[in-house]
């Protein structure tokens, strides 16, 4: 295959060394497009050296080629790793001062784009609105990951690692659509309960695995309800973009119910990824507790809240692949193993998600392991990685079970 890879001027730019060199091993012919910042941060004979072919960045050479659009129309991908902030909106605009620019512009090829910045730029309105204007256009976003930044910064705006690039390249160019046609629900984040209008009873559920388990089955072909919780903004930006995810918001547990009553009997696989309260305030206020009121001291009594997954299992319709989620503080592994066990018994679903979370476990986290156990109480598989990676070892072993 043909593929282009453009490169602007960030320092991620040396990572890209690495994705290069990975799909030139691959058998790919790979053209390297930097811009005249991008070569600031690697130089023009690394990548001929590790592309096997001419670098150049003016639309003035190889002119009787008229090589500023027959490197687009060629391409079979495209992909610019890193994008700056600067270069988004460039392109969001339209704009081809450069050849990676006239490429862009004169490419039909899919497009995969894989943002590095600060996380001030990333989430300024500025920017949020130019990838939201690429998405509309069929581009596809990568990123970026939340970790370390230059300058000792910690946050949303790193690139993904080149493997994770070289991976989602490949679906592209031998697409992955082992769950087209499937319906498939999944819920994320975490609910939060009221105690009056100001207060509640929450939990540190970001929401990155149940939105990656959505888009990673949204990029394999399936339709995604994807009904959320609470969640982080930026977590829910990218399934909001996506073609194939339809996002409902669900704040409460009872929210949550209903959403999921309402939409359960079109699914063909159900995903509870979501940290759902085991219990609520039996009377939430409905003014703001107090201090002068309360005479220093608070005393909630507390309910539980439906077994949302028990009731879908109950009343699932022939055919139906539930899955649950069950986050555990349990640190010995044979008694982790035992009590997942009991869950799954207890809930009555197909297949059970099982991660040990703690203070730096688990929520919060890019990171995550899961133990899968199936209905015969077999671990299926035992993966750790990124949330994504982990999400589309899930969706494979539902699709084993189907």
């Amino acid at each position: 295959m043909y593929v282009i890879v453009g490169v602007t001027g960030g320092i991620a730019a040396y990572k890209t060394v690495q994705l290069v060199r990975l799909l030139v091993l691959d058998g790919h012919e790979v053209h390297v497009v930097p811009t005249d910042d991008a070569v600031r941060f690697v130089g023009i004979p690394t990548w001929e050296a590790i592309s096997r072919h001419p670098v150049t960045t003016s639309v003035h050479d190889d002119v009787a080629r008229v090589r500023h659009v027959a490197l687009g129309q060629a391409a079979d991908l495209v992909i610019v790793a890193p994008a700056t902030a600067n270069f988004l909106a460039k392109m969001a605009a339209g704009l081809a001062d450069d050849l990676l620019g006239t490429s862009l512009l004169a490419t039909t090829a899919p497009v995969v784009v894989a943002p590095a910045m600060h996380t001030e730029m990333w989430r300024h309105p500025a920017t949020r609105h130019n990838v939201e204007v690429l998405r509309s256009r069929g581009v596809q976003i990568i990123g970026p990951e939340d970790g370390p930044l230059t300058g000792g910064d910690v946050g949303p705006g790193r690139m993904s690692e080149p493997e994770r690039i070289h991976a989602f390249a490949t679906t592209l160019l031998s697409p992955r659509e082992d769950l087209a046609g499937l319906r498939v629900l999944v819920t994320a984040g975490g609910t939060r309960e009221p105690i009056d209008p100001v207060r509640y009873i929450g939990n540190r559920s970001s929401g990155r695995q149940g939105v990656a388990v959505a888009l990673a089955a949204a990029e394999r072909g399936a339709h995604v309800v994807l009904v959320a919780a609470h969640a982080d903004a930026e977590v829910l930006f990218q399934a909001r973009a996506h073609s194939r995810i339809e996002v409902a918001s669900a704040p409460t547990a009872a929210d949550l119910a209903a959403e999921v009553r309402a939409r359960t009997a079109a699914a063909d696989v159900i995903v509870m990824a979501a940290a759902v309260a085991d219990y609520r305030v039996a009377a939430a206020s409905d003014r703001k507790l107090a201090k002068e009121e309360t005479g220093g001291e608070v005393t909630l009594r507390l309910v539980e809240t439906e077994d949302i997954l028990a009731a879908l299992v109950r009343d699932r319709r022939p055919g139906q692949t539930i899955v649950g989620f069950a986050a555990e503080t349990e640190t010995d592994a044979a008694a982790l193993l035992e009590r997942a066990r009991r869950k799954r018994r207890r809930k009555g679903v197909d297949l059970l998600a099982v991660n040990e979370v703690g203070w730096e476990k688990g929520f919060e986290s890019p990171q995550n392991t899961l133990m899968l156990i199936d209905a015969a109480d077999e671990v299926v598989a035992t993966v750790s990685g990124s949330k994504r990676d982990v999400a589309d070892a899930l969706w494979d072993a539902v699709l084993a079970l189907r």
